[in-house]
């Protein structure tokens, strides 16, 4: 029988649990984090609102050769990769290499990480949020940053009931932002 791939969330968060892209220290360090963080998975998962937030900036960076390395790493690597989209919305993806995925959220998640032994990497809030309600997340990736935004969205708006993690391991960047590992605690 062939391995399931793992279900893993990683997002930037601020110190007061703000997830808006803008207040993080998007620095290259960062970018080379989340560069391997994607080469080690086999696919990108995303939520339509964080997939057209995506689609609107990175494929023009990987086309500027005047861009920054890293940054330029990243958005050629996003290019080449497999993205999967759930969206009820939305339907045509003309970026390189994305997908619909269809039907049930649950089902779609089996069989995706059935597809996917290397694993499938999500940094969509509001889909993630959605997920863990499921019980489909298998790992979180969070790099935590020194900033108190003042405001939101947080990270897992309106879960039911509080989930408990085993730590893995922490990394801390130049910037002073931690790279922390989690996996589910089972049980």
């Amino acid at each position: 029988m062939r391995a399931m791939g793992l279900l893993t969330f990683a997002l930037n968060v601020t110190l007061d649990g703000c997830v808006d892209h803008r207040e993080g220290i998007a620095d290259d360090e960062l970018h080379d984090y989340y560069t391997e963080l994607m080469d080690a998975a086999g696919a990108m998962l995303f939520g339509r609102t964080t997939y057209e937030l995506m689609e609107s900036a990175w494929p023009a960076v990987a086309r500027d050769e005047q861009a920054p390395r890293a940054a330029r790493e990243w958005a050629l690597k996003l290019e080449a990769k497999p993205k999967y989209v759930v969206s009820a919305s939305r339907r045509d993806f003309p970026w390189s290499n994305t997908f619909r995925v269809e039907g049930d959220l649950r089902e779609a998640m089996t069989r995706l990480k059935e597809m996917t032994p290397r694993g499938v990497l999500v940094g969509s809030p509001m889909l993630s949020t959605a997920l863990e309600r499921l019980g489909l997340i298998d790992e979180y990736r969070l790099v935590i940053h020194p900033v108190l935004a003042g405001h939101g969205p947080t990270l897992f708006q309106g879960l039911e009931r509080s989930r408990h993690l085993d730590l893995v391991s922490t990394h801390r960047l130049k910037s002073g932002a931690m790279a922390m590992h989690y996996r589910r605690r089972e049980g």
